[in-house]
């Protein structure tokens, strides 16, 4: 067994496509299938299984997958190690975010700090940002929500107000907040089930006592402030997230507690790798400047 054939095995299982696998590793893809099928035949194992135009991994091919993860991350926390006595002034930091609103300034207080190191930043919902996590495809997280779990180390970082936003001519536009009983009945446009923005927004009117008319569900930030600007409906938002616009209003929820909040996220077996230790050491030099940011505190694990 060769370590290009680990290599190969592990960018198809990645993609689940040989064609990305080889364009990802800058070889052909017959090099890639040769890799793969070498493998398996070493071994008289079946690592894929096509239906149809596509490929899925065996129960072997998973196994080995979860392998193969750790022996990447490891090869790269090794490379990133031998790094080290040059001042980290290489190095690739993979970073994921459920959104850029709160990890714009992280990464411009990083690469302030360590102007020589690479940063890739993947952007995508709660699940699919924690599973990259999990599987070794990120080096740290940013996230709204994180539940208890041992293999997780969480720090609070920022607190933001949800508020409620209206179309310019919606009647609400004439005011400069509103009361949790005024949104009663009121037309809503809300983001998919499991956003954290939604869940806030839903727990607070529930508390209140509040039913408000839920007429739309889109999955994008975007997508949800256009729809308000055509006078659909009311939209809720992280204020952090509200984007100005001359055809909507933002409007405080006065009379209730409504926050969305980020926390960075690491793997605690990879708390000492270099990377995320340089990370870390920015995010607390934030902190500092901003005690109140993390005033709701702890550790998550």
């Amino acid at each position: 067994m060769r370590h290009t054939q680990l290599r190969s095995f592990h960018a198809v299982a990645q993609r689940l496509s040989f064609t990305a696998a080889a364009r990802e590793l800058g070889v052909s893809q017959p090099t890639i299938t040769t890799q793969v099928k070498s493998l398996e035949g070493e071994f008289g194992v079946e690592l894929f299984v096509r239906r149809g135009r596509r490929i899925e991994l065996t129960e072997t091919g998973g196994g080995l997958l979860a392998i193969t993860r750790r022996l990447f991350a490891d090869e790269k926390e090794a490379a990133d190690f031998l790094n080290e006595t040059r001042g980290l002034r290489t190095g690739h930091l993979r970073v994921g975010a459920v959104g850029p609103y709160h990890v714009t300034d992280m990464l411009a207080a990083f690469n302030a700090r360590h102007p020589g190191l690479y940063v890739s930043v993947t952007v995508g919902n709660s699940r699919d940002t924690l599973r990259d996590l999990l599987d070794y495809r990120t080096d740290v997280a940013v996230l709204a929500h994180v539940d208890p779990d041992p293999r997780l180390v969480a720090i609070p970082y920022r607190r933001h107000r949800v508020v409620a936003f209206c179309h310019v001519d919606h009647p609400f536009a004439r005011k400069r907040s509103l009361r949790a009983r005024e949104l009663q009945g009121q037309r809503l446009i809300v983001r998919e089930p499991g956003s954290t923005t939604r869940l806030a927004f839903e727990q607070a009117m529930a508390k209140a006592g509040v039913r408000p008319k839920v007429v739309m569900e889109i999955g994008s930030r975007e997508s949800i402030r256009e729809a308000v600007a055509k006078g659909i409906g009311l939209g809720v938002v992280s204020e952090a997230e509200f984007i100005p616009d001359p055809r909507i209003r933002a409007l405080p929820v006065m009379d209730a507690e409504i926050y969305t909040y980020a926390h960075v996220v690491h793997l605690r077996e990879r708390q000492n790798a270099r990377l995320v230790r340089a990370f870390l050491a920015v995010l607390s030099g934030l902190l500092a400047v901003s005690p109140a940011a993390g005033r709701r505190g702890g550790v998550i694990g």
